[in-house]
């Protein structure tokens, strides 16, 4: 049986945004955590920013890249600021 796709937003931001080519992404996914959703980004929309790299935000609350995802979840993947 296929899993149900979940809809999800995504914002991007800097380089991801860059390279996205966006900054505001809707979708429909199976990917259930944000490292799922990223791995499916990185193919999909070219994204070479490291995983290992980034910060998740789910639902403006910080997470972790395993935390489950639900329908209407709004992600974003946050990479580190360079700041002086």
């Amino acid at each position: 049986m296929a899993e149900t796709p979940l809809q999800l937003q995504i914002r991007f931001f800097a380089v991801l945004r860059e390279q996205a080519g966006c900054s505001i992404l809707k979708l429909a996914t199976t990917a259930r955590t944000p490292a799922e959703l990223y791995a499916e980004l990185q193919k999909s929309h070219a994204l070479t920013f490291p995983a290992n790299l980034l910060r998740v935000s789910v639902n403006e609350r910080y997470g972790e890249m395993q935390t489950p995802l639900t329908t209407g979840d709004r992600i974003v993947f946050i990479p580190p600021v360079a700041g002086g």
